[in-house]
């Protein structure tokens, strides 16, 4: 399934699952992030994710591994914009580690909401319960995106941040955002068709 949305300023845009066909789109998008924006997500400066962490990325198996991209669907070559994860906590198999990653260039125009909405969907409907996000306190912006769901801190190690999201106060919330309006075109579209890879051209 594609979702089809815009972004806060108008922007369309569409969501869909990340598949192995992506991996080249994530290398890119990577590459487009500011270093200071690739050292608050990866915890590192590395200007090229290695490829073993690029296959992982783009390896989504749909049930332990949920990852979805947004694109602009209004360029033909539809550029890739962001991109966000769930991993499924091996000991905890109701709990998922969350992260998303905007490029620089689309920060603050509600692209993270959106896609974290549609992760939301997905993993209500694989039957997890929490999210953990591991964050750098310098990170204002994913601490205040993580505050905003209703994040609880639960920890701090190595300099890292830990706090746990619960996935349904989450989705309450998001359903409740007056300020992020492609949010109706997410909870609108998605679980009306069946979920494939979708198509996002036009």
């Amino acid at each position: 399934m594609a979702i089809h949305t815009a972004l806060n300023d108008g922007t369309p845009v569409c969501i869909r699952r990340v598949n192995r066909a992506d991996e080249a789109r994530l290398k890119e998008g990577i590459a487009q992030l500011s270093p200071q924006s690739r050292y608050l997500r990866f915890f590192s400066g590395m200007r090229e994710a290695p490829p073993q962490v690029l296959r992982a990325l783009a390896s989504p198996d749909g049930h332990d591994h949920l990852a979805w991209g947004a694109l602009r669907s209004d360029l033909a070559d539809t550029p890739a914009l962001g991109v966000v994860h769930a991993f499924r906590d091996k000991d905890d198999p109701d709990a998922a580690e969350f992260s998303v990653a905007v490029i620089d260039a689309y920060h603050g125009r509600g692209l993270a909401r959106l896609l974290t909405a549609v992760l939301l969907l997905d993993c209500t409907r694989e039957g997890y319960e929490h999210f953990t996000v591991h964050v750098l306190p310098e990170n204002r912006p994913a601490l205040a995106l993580a505050r905003a769901l209703g994040a609880k801190g639960v920890g701090y190690a190595g300099g890292v941040s830990e706090l746990s999201i619960d996935i349904e106060d989450a989705l309450a919330t998001l359903r409740a955002e007056p300020d992020v309006p492609g949010l109706a075109a997410v909870f609108d579209q998605f679980g009306n068709e069946p979920l494939g890879e979708g198509a996002c051209q036009g």
